[in-house]
């Protein structure tokens, strides 16, 4: 009887955890009946009201699902993904930029010891310089991802991020980023936002559309991912480890080695 009654309170448990864990799903269908029960997984992670019903108030996104099954560019071999993502037109402009900027850049060496032609092709990889920061709502994207069966966990922890954004006032449901839900001029996803982001400007808050922002946010990314300063960052040094944090793609990772060599020149 003891074993009985432990058994059929094993089975309660299990079907209690399930119904408070949200489920994810490969279409919009259960999307809806998914966000009140992430909600709940939200609020018992710290987000606050603003955030949950921002939460609540999101919408399935296709074009973000679209996006995530087409990332066709990252098998490309390196010679055409330099080619196809404009990689001497990012060095020549990078170069500019430094040079007109050089006071801003050489203070952000000093604070964080990362090279500036890192930092530098980044931003023009991410966005073309602040050019294209992205057409997609950005909690409705997170929030899709995040229910999405293909990497729901990993997103679970940026929606988390997102929710907890709009919370402090950092982000609005109206705010505009790209497809996977990534803010700004380097295109940070919400929960690195939280964790790394940097108020470059002294405005007292962090905005990565502003440019210093996200400058000074992208170089303590990669600072605290481990960079080494005065260590390479080409493929097979150092600090290219720390490159592959930005981004898990090997073709990305050695164009903005690569550009970031050119544009420190």
């Amino acid at each position: 009887m003891p074993i009985r009654i432990a058994c059929l309170g094993l089975v309660v448990l299990l079907m209690t955890t399930s119904l408070h864990a949200a489920t994810c799903g490969d279409t919009s269908a259960g999307f809806e009946d998914w966000k009140p029960v992430m909600a709940r997984e939200a609020k018992a992670a710290g987000v606050g009201k603003s955030g949950q019903a921002a939460l609540m108030g999101t919408s399935y996104s296709k074009a973000t699902i679209g996006a995530d099954r087409n990332q066709k560019s990252f098998k490309y071999t390196l010679d055409k993904f330099m080619s196809v993502r404009g990689a001497d037109t990012i060095v020549a402009q990078g170069k500019s930029r430094r040079a007109k900027n050089a006071a801003f850049y050489t203070a952000l060496e000093q604070a964080y010891s990362v090279p500036a032609g890192v930092i530098i092709a980044i931003h023009g990889m991410e966005t073309a310089f602040g050019g294209f920061m992205g057409d997609t709502n950005v909690v409705s994207a997170i929030t899709t991802l995040a229910y999405d069966c293909r990497r729901s966990e990993f997103f679970k922890g940026h929606l988390i991020g997102a929710l907890k954004l709009v919370d402090q006032g950092s982000i609005t449901t109206a705010s505009i980023g790209a497809k996977h839900g990534e803010l700004g001029h380097t295109q940070f996803l919400p929960g690195n936002a939280m964790t790394y982001g940097v108020d470059g400007n002294g405005d007292g808050r962090v905005d990565l559309n502003n440019f210093n922002d996200a400058m000074y946010s992208t170089a303590n990314f990669l600072r605290q991912k481990g960079w080494k300063p005065g260590q390479g960052y080409q493929e097979g040094e150092p600090n290219f480890a720390v490159i592959k944090q930005w981004n898990a793609a090997t073709v990305y990772q050695q164009a903005i080695a690569i550009m970031g060599a050119r544009i420190d020149r």
